[in-house]
Order: structure tokens, then sequence, then C-alpha cells
């Protein structure tokens, strides 16, 4: 479009005087090329500048954490499934970079089906038909789509170039996350919006209708790609039960050539300006399964002219293909493991159209993990991927104990199969290596300030063993890695002979730094003799020394209701494990003492005892291997106050917080717990301390 010479003279003016340029002259000095329309809104960022990471979000190293189910069957060419948690945007930016060796040439361009649920886009509280909280929308207006849309756009990379995409959304911003799609995938590989059931929330009273109903967004990655029809029983049109089969007349409007059938054994045509419904081999077929009769009762006149008695009628077939009308399935799924999840039949229909066996489906809002559940039985390979903490030990539990959950195919039957082996990873940590160039002086200087230890000016030898400082008045010794071989660990043996010389000389705690996978404990202290010897891992994490991006850390929930409200990282994080005090007597758990080793964001003040209390999750019958989530109790839940229309009850960050730091001591008792129970206390900021306890 040609500016005027008025136009252009009115433009130098205001860039000489420093004025704005009115919003009219957008569309003139930057016209969209080549698109009918363009979703534009604020902090928008170029698919180029997301991909380069102008965000600030950038690939990062992955980190195996556990290996699960190693021995059992593995897919023909060595694949593992993958539960990540972490930042879904810093994941697919890892995998788009295809560097990582754990990913390398298995992911990119690879991945056949790409399945999410996302937080919805709104303030809305999302409850269960039982009342209970199923999560609030933290994102709202033009951040929500953005969020969305980056993702997205990450996520097209990974797809194979025959591959599918669905997107669920509610009515608040559905229709603009479409326009992203389109964007993003071209409109021209839009195939279908797919109506499915949501929340029923029959209010009354109303100013406009209840909403019914979410959609499901579907496209693909290009015009060549696969698709499986999928079939279901034949449904009444008003009821949405199954439908009781009906003898239909075998014509249908229109000419076709030739017009005549045999049917059996007689020449027919069919009534005037009408042709014969089916071909005659399919005619010949269902004749065969007596899905064909003639009903005497019906006179009709032919093509020739000719009167005819007796109309061939046909019988419809029980199961009919599916169409986008998904209302017979659940719209979400209830149970006390996880507020609110996609049901398996749901994400079986999807799954079952949109891959193959051994073809890889991707969930990177993982939530309750139904998406890789539903994959595992299907015999599909499978990486999905959250940032909560919740979220990943849900998903590694139902991953875990598949075989004691429903078949698919008859949901009054178990599974009865083990899941195929997997692996649970961390995003945003580097291979200790890293850490090791800086040489032993730097090395050492480097964990005791990542601790906050209180260094001494010169290390002290307690009986051979250099002591490098005191935190909380208790000496910390750094393992010395070094002089040890590869595969060496801090283990049992190692803290007997440690213990066995230094026990008379220290006092009843006793802190080891060292890397994490080199201690051989899933508690994150050992006691011998009354002292307790406690682990201070060093993580893999991404620090700031060794990145030019500063971490921001990923605040978990306090309370049900906020169960997906957790941030996105834009750096990375590491771990600093809380201070725990606690108690175990019978089934009844105390908690004293709970306090994170960071101070309050944006300001100098240490938070107060279980100020800084996300959860608490527990596996009542831990068996020295694996963490299997038995029950969790969200801070908000532990709280001693009644429930009433208080602030507390509106489940304000704040309030929970003030209310908490007026505890002194938190109580729960578990549900069927065995001999040995593992409990991990998790902090607002993805930080763990984890006990391994017997029952007295």
């Amino acid at each position: 479009m040609q500016l005027t010479l008025e136009e252009k003279q009115f433009l130098l003016n205001k860039i000489s005087l420093g004025e704005p340029i009115p919003d009219d002259f957008k569309e003139k000095l930057f016209p969209t090329l080549h698109k009918e329309y363009d979703l534009r809104y604020a902090g928008k960022m170029r698919k180029q500048d997301v991909l380069r990471g102008e965000d600030g979000v950038l690939p990062v190293p992955l980190q195996v954490e556990k290996v699960f189910n190693g021995e059992r069957q593995l897919f023909d060419d060595g694949w593992r499934n993958l539960i990540i948690f972490g930042d879904n945007l810093q994941f697919l930016k890892t995998c788009y970079h295809n560097a990582d060796e754990l990913i390398k040439d298995k992911i990119k361009g690879k991945v056949k089906l790409i399945y999410i649920d996302p937080p919805f886009g709104t303030g809305d509280d999302y409850e269960g038909n039982k009342g209970q909280k199923g999560y609030t929308a933290k994102r709202k207006s033009a951040d929500f789509v953005e969020f969305i849309r980056r993702r997205l756009i990450v996520a097209k990379e990974l797809l194979a170039p025959d591959g599918l995409i669905f997107v669920r959304q509610d009515y608040h911003f559905g229709h603009y996350i479409k326009l992203v799609l389109d964007e993003i995938f071209g409109k021209e590989n839009f195939q279908n919006e797919i109506v499915i059931n949501r929340f029923k929330r029959q209010l009354k009273n109303l100013t406009r209708f209840n909403h019914a109903t979410d959609s499901l967004f579907f496209y693909s990655n290009s015009s060549n790609y696969a698709f499986t029809e999928v079939n279901r029983h034949r449904l009444d049109t008003f009821s949405g039960e199954i439908a009781e089969l009906v003898w239909r007349g075998m014509s249908s409007p229109g000419l076709r050539n030739p017009p005549e059938r045999t049917i059996f054994g007689k020449l027919m045509y069919p009534p005037k300006g009408r042709h014969w419904t089916f071909k005659q081999e399919t005619v010949d077929e269902m004749i065969l399964a007596e899905r064909i009769r003639i009903n005497d009762k019906i006179q009709f006149t032919d093509i020739n002219g000719e009167k005819v008695r007796g109309l061939p009628e046909y019988l419809q077939t029980e199961i009919v293909p599916v169409d986008n009308v998904w209302t017979d399935l659940s719209g979400y799924v209830f149970n006390p493991d996880y507020p609110t999840e996609n049901p398996e039949e749901l994400l079986e229909r999807v799954i079952t159209c949109a891959s193959k066996e051994g073809e890889i489906v991707m969930d990177f809002f993982g939530g309750s993990g139904a998406t890789a559940a539903t994959a595992e039985k299907l015999g599909r390979k499978w990486i999905t991927c959250d940032i909560g903490k919740l979220s990943f030990y849900t998903m590694q539990k139902r991953i875990l104990t598949i075989q004691d959950s429903k078949s698919l195919s008859n949901p009054k039957k178990k599974y009865g199969k083990q899941a195929k082996s997997f692996i649970t990873v961390n995003v945003g940590q580097y291979d200790l290596a890293k850490l090791f160039e800086l040489g032993k002086e730097k090395y050492v200087n480097f964990v005791l300030n990542l601790f906050e230890i209180e260094q001494y000016t010169k290390p002290k030898s307690i009986k051979g063993y250099s002591v490098s400082g005191e935190r909380n008045g208790s000496y910390c010794f750094v393992w010395e890695f070094w002089k040890y071989k590869a595969e060496a660990n801090v283990d049992i043996d190692f803290l007997e002979e440690l213990h066995s010389h230094i026990k008379n000389h220290i006092g009843k705690r006793f802190y080891i730094i060292a890397p994490a996978n080199a201690i051989d404990f899933i508690s994150d202290y050992h006691e011998i003799d009354d002292i307790r010897y406690y682990f201070l891992k060093v993580p893999y994490q991404v620090i700031q020394e060794l990145h030019k991006e500063q971490f921001k850390k990923f605040r978990q929930p306090q309370s049900k209701n906020k169960i997906n409200d957790v941030d996105d990282a834009i750096g990375f994080h590491f771990t600093r494990q809380p201070e725990v005090k606690s108690s175990l007597e019978g089934n009844v758990l105390s908690i004293y003492e709970f306090k994170s080793n960071y101070t309050e964001e944006g300001t100098d003040r240490e938070m107060e005892n279980f100020e800084s209390l996300s959860m608490i999750i527990t596996d009542n019958n831990f068996n020295g291997k694996e963490f299997c989530l038995t029950e969790f109790h969200f801070a908000a839940d532990l709280l001693k106050v009644k429930k009433k229309k208080n602030a507390v009850e509106e489940e304000d960050d704040e309030n929970i917080q003030a209310e908490l730091k007026q505890q002194s001591e938190l109580k729960i008792e578990l549900r069927n717990s065995g001999e040995r129970v593992c409990i991990k206390y998790i902090d607002i900021y993805g930080n763990e301390f984890t006990e391994d306890l017997k029952t007295t």
C-alpha cells in the first residue's frame, strides 16, 4: 500500500518530534504478506526468534534420574520410554536442537502423535462432579496465547512429516488457539474440531446456557498423513445410548450407472429419480449376512415407469465410523491420586486413529500420565513431561503399577502386563564434568558456596578425613571423588568405614557433599548409632556461573486447586534440600520443622517454619528401590483451621503461608502403612527432602 505525500510528511513530523505513530499506520508501513488474516497481540515473538532462543529459553542437558524395569522388554531398537520433570519448553527445545546424547536422532522429526491438554487460559476454578477442585488456569489473555504458541512452534519441528497433533481447549480461548494452530500448521492442514464432554455444571438462574463441551483441535503436519478409521457402536441421535438397529429403504437420491442390481436372483431397478445405495458386490455380501430383505408392503415406481411391489430394505450396521462428536465418552476422570485427567477411552481413540504400534506418542503437559499409560497399553513408544512434582510422581506410579489398572478392551479386567522399561529424566542439568573441570580447589569452593557452608580458612582433619566447613554447627565433608574409581559410591560400606573412625569426634549430625549420582541412598540421610549422616547432593543442574542465563525457580503449588499453577522456567534450577525434623510413631507422621534454604523472592527475608512447604508425598509400603506414591497432602490440607468462608478456604498463597507459619506442628495419619515408609517433603521451589523410615 503506497503512502500519500501528506501521509509521508505527517510521519516525518511525528518522528522528528519523537511522538508515537498512530496504530492505523501499522498495516501501511508493515503490510501482512501472503495471509488472509493475522493474529496480533502484545508479546508475540517471531517464530525464528523462538527457535533461536531469543525468548531466553534455551536447550539444556538432560540427566537420567532412574531407569525403571530395566530388565524388562525394550523395543527392538532399544528405545526406553521417557518421563521428563521440568519445563516443557526447555525440553522441547533440547529435542529440537538434537544434540543431547540421550535423545539425539531419536525424537526430532519422528514423533507420530502429539496430544496435549494444557491448563486453559482463564481464572476459573474447575471442579469435579463431587466439588473437588481440579485446577486453576493461571495465564490469561495474550500471555496465555503466546505461552501455548511458543510450545507449538517447537513441537511442530519434532513431528514426523506425516505426524498429527491434537490440542484440547475450552470455550474461553479455544478459538484463539485454533488461529495459532492455523498459523503454525497451516489452515489447509486443519482436519477436525472434535466435540468432547467437559464438566457438567448444572447451574440455574442463568443469563446464558451451561457450557457442556470442550474442543479437540486436530491438525496434520502436512497433506500426506496416515489416519486409521475408528469405529464404535451406532448411537441414538437423541439419547446417546446404543441405538436399536432399524431397517432402511435401500435407495438414495440421484441417478447412477448402471442402475440395476440383482437382488435375491431378480433384476431390479431403483425408484424413479434414485439409485440403489450399494454396489452389486456389497449387495451380495449383505444378502449372505441376512442384512437385506424385501418389504412386500411397499409399492414404488421404478426408473423405467414400471410399478413394483416389494421395496428392498437393509438392516443398519451395529458398528459405524466415529464422527467428530465424541460426547459418548467421559470428559474428565476424577480420582484420589490426581484431581483431573483425560479418560483413557478418549486417549485410546486418539492414539488408535493417529499412530501404529512402535510409533512415538508425546504429551508435554503430562498431568496424571493418562496419555503415557494409554500409549503403553497400545504398544506405542511414549514421552511425557510436566513441571509439577505431584504430576511427576503420579505418572511414575501410574506406569509402575499399570498391570493393576483397567484393561482398555475390557474395563472389568485388569491390564495384567508390566510396563516396558522407562526412565525418569530431569531437564536443566549439567554433566558434572563441567564442575570437575574447575579443578579440585575451585570445585570444593564451588560446592561449599552452593550449599552455603561456613568455610574454614584451612580444612580440619578428623582422623584422616578433611573437613572443609560447618553447616548449622555440624561438620561438612566434601567427598573426594578424585581419589576413587569412576564406579565408586557413597554407600553403606563407605559410611560404616567413615563412622568407625570419626564417631567419637563429631556431634549428632555430619554433612557429606557428593555428586548426586555417587550417593547410593534414596533417603537424604542415613543414621548409625544415633548419628545422622546427611547427604548434600551436588546437582547436575545448570549453575549460574556456568551459563549466561540466571536461573528462575519454578514454584510448586500449596493447594490442590493450584495443581497446574506452575511457572515455565526461564533459566535453570538447582536443588537445595529443605531442613526437616520429624518423627513417625505407628502410622502417625509428625513434622516439627520444615525450612527451605532460600530467602523469600524479592526480599532478603528468611522464610519461617512451614511457610515454604508445598506438599508431602509418601510411599507407605516402600520396597527400598522404587518410590511409588501412595498419598499426597498439600500444605493447605494440613492447616488446623475450620473450613469456613475465610481467607484460607480461598487458598490464596499469601494467606496459606501466613497460616502455615503459625503452626508449631503438622500431623499426617498415613493410610495402610507397612513396615517401611518413604516420605518426600517438597518445598514451593520443587526441592525435596527424602526420609526412609521404619514404622514403630
